[in-house]
């Protein structure tokens, strides 16, 4: 199924998208070559979206272009489930994953504004209690810290009391468990991505505003906005037009994954638990494109210091080969909530959003008045980002060949080209894990089931001081490892070589985990580490963050 509305800006005089679509002084004098006509850029985004949908073999899509302030194309494709018959639209809910983090930070521009805390606020001075394991980060730590990824853990640290769902973890447990989690670098000395810094902000910004996270994002960012179709905090499936279903591969195709008849608030909200559909996430673009954009109370929604604050680079992040070969990029940071470099000689503000089978990508072009929302309710990561390189490209570089690096007209090949470009460097780091001796540590050796001999004191309870309880028993005829609190953290104990790994029930095999099992010294007892099995996996399988220590037998 697939649906394109193309608004009448085409059919109105060039002025609208003259600001994207024409080519500027500046691109002309490096050699850049014309962007396409209007029409042209239309049919260049629809063929890019029709080929990712034909390569990718995508369940649901949906994109939407904003230019000069107004929705100029919307690209439907695809079922909300898979075989249901029920078309993605406009207003289908999906997952936004990690572009919450931006929501959550203008909550808090708009608190700044209001004069209800500031940047440089210490955040023990809203949370009394808040803790990080060494004194002076918890005394040093602003809330400003608390949004650019920059607290010394590791990526992803602290992330399995969020991921995967459900678990019992609450937001009390994810505050608490920062004090036991180990720093990898000093405090503001470098970038690494985290998820749990985020909840605290979502409380900071609970504590200052005198009502829960869920509530007071609504009251400042979703109503004002008219975002009225998004969701975040507990909410029923029928209040909604329409929900995307996550999608995992399975062998036989897309496995969905629904929900409840309750979606149930969660302690991770504040870091990526917003939904929106494609109409509300246009409405955002167009808020951040256009600073004079009104609040209800007619004045505008955000400061031009606040905007000027997220949009401020306050967190180096690292500038990546791809970054230079693909988009002549010279910086990266992390702001507010976003993501900031340069593409093709103009600015780009953007984030991406990844949870288990929901894909987004926001992106904005500010100096071009031009940006681009993209949802997917697939586990479609390359997906993700050849059309996003594709659709940023028809705006910067005119799909030129020799900065663009692909089919120049009507967007044909762009993203057969970015997908070549991958695959190319995928041949490059096998070949160089080959040059390394093997298939690398991510490929473990035949596994069997585990002999009396191989557990020899390993079974009973263990516990981690952040994560809480794991019970490694017999079972079955026999070892499994279960997580108390996270329930779908539970699969049989198997033997791969000289090592044994938890090959998880419900999970990929990217979530497969080493057990590395230590005899008590004397006096002293067992401990437990775990690592992953797939070096590349997600880091939110944060294992190596985990210190268990036996507590017990086997019940």
């Amino acid at each position: 199924m697939s649906k394109t509305t193309v608004p009448p800006w085409l059919s109105l005089a060039a002025a609208l998208a003259a600001a994207v679509f024409s080519t500027s002084p500046a691109r002309a004098a490096d050699g850049a070559a014309p962007t396409p006509e209007p029409a042209t850029a239309a049919a260049a985004v629809a063929a890019a979206v029709d080929e990712a949908v034909a390569r990718y073999g995508l369940p649901g899509i949906a994109v939407g272009v904003v230019v000069g302030g107004e929705v100029v194309q919307v690209e439907l494709r695809g079922e909300t489930i898979v075989g249901s018959g029920d078309p993605v639209g406009s207003d289908t809910l999906f997952k936004v994953a990690s572009n919450t983090k931006a929501m959550t930070a203008a909550l808090l521009a708009r608190q700044v504004d209001a004069g209800l805390l500031a940047w440089d606020d210490p955040v023990v001075k809203h949370l009394p209690g808040f803790r990080m394991r060494e004194d002076w980060v918890t005394r040093e730590m602003q809330v400003r810290d608390l949004l650019i990824h920059n607290s010394g853990l590791g990526p992803g640290a602290g992330d399995l009391m969020l991921w995967p769902e459900p678990n019992s973890f609450t937001r009390e447990d994810v505050v608490a468990g920062l004090a036991h989690l180990q720093p990898r670098w000093s405090f503001r000395s470098r970038y690494a991505y985290d998820n749990t810094l985020y909840i605290v902000a979502g409380e900071v910004a609970a504590a200052a505003g005198g009502a829960p996270f869920d509530v007071l994002l609504r009251r400042e960012v979703f109503e004002p906005l008219g975002m009225e179709g998004c969701r975040i905090g507990e909410w029923r499936l029928d209040s909604a037009p329409g929900v995307a279903a996550p999608h995992l591969r399975g062998e036989g195709g897309w496995l969905p994954r629904g929900d409840g008849d309750v979606v149930a608030d969660m302690p991770m909200a504040a870091a990526g638990g917003v939904r929106c559909g494609l109409d509300d996430m246009l409405r955002w673009v167009r808020a951040w494109l256009d600073p004079r954009t009104p609040g209800a109370d007619g004045r505008p929604w955000l400061s031009a210091a606040q905007r000027e604050a997220a949009w401020t680079a306050h967190m180096p992040m690292p500038l990546t080969q791809r970054m230079r070969e693909w988009n002549r990029s010279h910086f990266s940071a992390y702001g507010y909530g976003w993501r900031l470099s340069d593409v093709d000689g103009t600015s780009k503000v953007a984030h991406t959003g990844t949870l288990s089978g929901m894909y987004s990508a926001v992106t904005l072009l500010p100096e071009l008045d031009a940006g681009f929302v993209i949802l997917i309710n697939g586990s479609a990561g390359e997906a993700r980002t050849v059309l996003e390189q594709s659709l940023s490209k028809i705006f910067t570089a005119g799909g030129d060949a020799g900065h663009g690096g692909a089919a120049a007209h009507a967007g044909s090949g762009l993203v057969a080209h970015y997908a070549g470009l991958l695959d190319a460097e995928r041949a490059r780091a096998g070949a160089a894990a080959a040059d390394r001796g093997g298939e690398g540590a991510g490929a473990p050796q035949a596994r069997r089931a585990v002999a009396a001999a191989d557990v020899a004191g390993l079974p009973g309870r263990y516990r981690d001081p952040w994560f809480g309880e794991v019970r490694i028993c017999r079972a079955d005829g026999g070892l499994r490892f279960e997580s108390r609190k996270s329930p779908r953290l539970s699969g049989p104990v198997l033997r791969a070589g000289d090592r044994m790994l938890v090959d998880f029930d419900t999970l990929g095999a990217d979530a497969d985990a080493w057990l590395d099992f230590a005899p008590g010294a004397p006096g002293r007892p067992a401990r437990l580490a775990m690592a992953k099995v797939d070096p590349e996996a997600d880091f939110s399988y944060d294992y190596e963050d985990l210190a268990f220590e036996r507590i017990g037998d086997c019940d």
